[in-house]
């Protein structure tokens, strides 16, 4: 049995803040506002983990009201969702992330990001695809005023 799942999250741009994606530190001016490190990316690929088995978003398990996950480092979010896709008998055949933000340019990271996303799933590099597109200076991206992230996964029974 196959699932599919799709995840979305946004995070504004400030400073003073380090900038996380796909649990790599990239060098910014700025980083982003969150109540845990604010990984856009790795946001939305726990929402669409989640969502293949219809678990809720990643705010019904890790809330921001909860002073357990201030600052937390979010590649320990996306090991508990996985922990909890496999508790339910499915394991991870691949997915797809997609970073939208006109600065900085991703594409030196992109296969850190990779290993370090398939090494938290314990899954191969190859089940992993990270992309970055700006969106032409339009919309609060294009504004610089906060990176999105959109992010789909295959589930499968084992």
């Amino acid at each position: 049995m196959l699932r599919i799942g799709q995840g979305y999250d946004v995070h504004r741009l400030v400073e003073d803040r380090e900038l996380w994606i796909c649990g790599v530190k990239i060098p910014h001016t700025c980083g982003l506002l969150g109540h845990s490190d604010a990984d856009v990316a790795i946001h939305a690929l726990c929402d669409a983990l989640l969502g293949a088995l219809a678990l809720g978003d990643i705010g019904k398990h890790f809330p921001d009201s909860d002073p357990r996950y201030k600052g937390i480092d979010s590649k320990i979010l996306l090991g508990h969702v996985m922990k909890l896709i496999r508790e339910q008998g499915y394991e991870l055949v691949n997915c797809d992330i997609t970073i939208c933000a006109e600065a900085p340019k991703f594409r030196p990271y992109i296969d850190d990001m990779r290993a370090t996303l398939a090494e938290v799933m314990a899954t191969e590099i190859s089940n992993v695809s990270v992309k970055a597109t700006t969106t032409e200076k339009l919309g609060f991206t294009g504004r610089r005023e906060g990176i999105a992230a959109m992010a789909v996964c295959l589930i499968e029974k084992t």
